[in-house]
């Protein structure tokens, strides 16, 4: 019976959906692993020794980072959420904690939340429509907490036309639908 089990996406398909809206395209990524890791009390120089033995980037304020195997974003003081490949980090949250000890508190993200990358030929358009986040006077790297629709998102920027949206996973279809309704009005 466990064999006939299939994870289903944030959308509830079996395979991560793909929109094309006018210049706009929305992928559903089901592949990250996410895991929120916060420094304890007092130990964050332990913290950021573990995390530079496993290649984990601890990014300032309002930033993003990648190393090889894992991507992190700050998300508040001493306190970050981690990416990496789903498929070798499926236990992400299991995987830190050995390799963070005691210097940190990490709990499974994967879960909670949907992830969308957008891209277009210059996403400011579509952003200005749903977030108060001035897109092109950001630089490549940035990361944010925002509203949009009423939802609390995290955005990325990784570049003029690339970014990462994560919102709520109980919200994905409304989060879907507000990227489409502003894709229509931008293009």
């Amino acid at each position: 019976m466990a064999n006939a089990l299939k994870a289903r996406t944030a959308l509830g398909a079996h395979d991560p959906l793909q929109v094309m809206v006018g210049a706009l395209v929305v992928t559903e990524r089901f592949d990250v692993a996410l895991a929120s890791v916060a420094a304890r009390r007092g130990r964050m120089g332990d913290l950021a020794k573990a995390a530079e033995t496993i290649g984990l980037p601890l990014p300032e304020a309002a930033r993003h980072a990648s190393g090889e195997v894992y991507a992190a974003f700050w998300t508040a003081p001493e306190m970050w959420l981690v990416e990496a490949p789903f498929a070798s980090h499926e236990l992400i949250a299991e995987v830190l904690k050995q390799a963070l000890g005691d210097a940190a508190s990490v709990t499974e993200q994967t879960d909670a939340w949907v992830a969308f990358d957008l891209l277009a030929p210059d996403l400011a358009p579509l952003l200005e429509r749903l977030c108060n986040v001035d897109f092109p006077a950001v630089v490549v790297g940035y990361a944010t907490r925002t509203m949009v629709e009423h939802l609390g998102c995290y955005l990325i920027k990784h570049g003029r036309g690339t970014a990462r949206l994560y919102g709520p996973r109980s919200s994905a279809k409304s989060l879907l639908h507000a990227l489409e309704a502003a894709a229509h009005s931008a293009w």
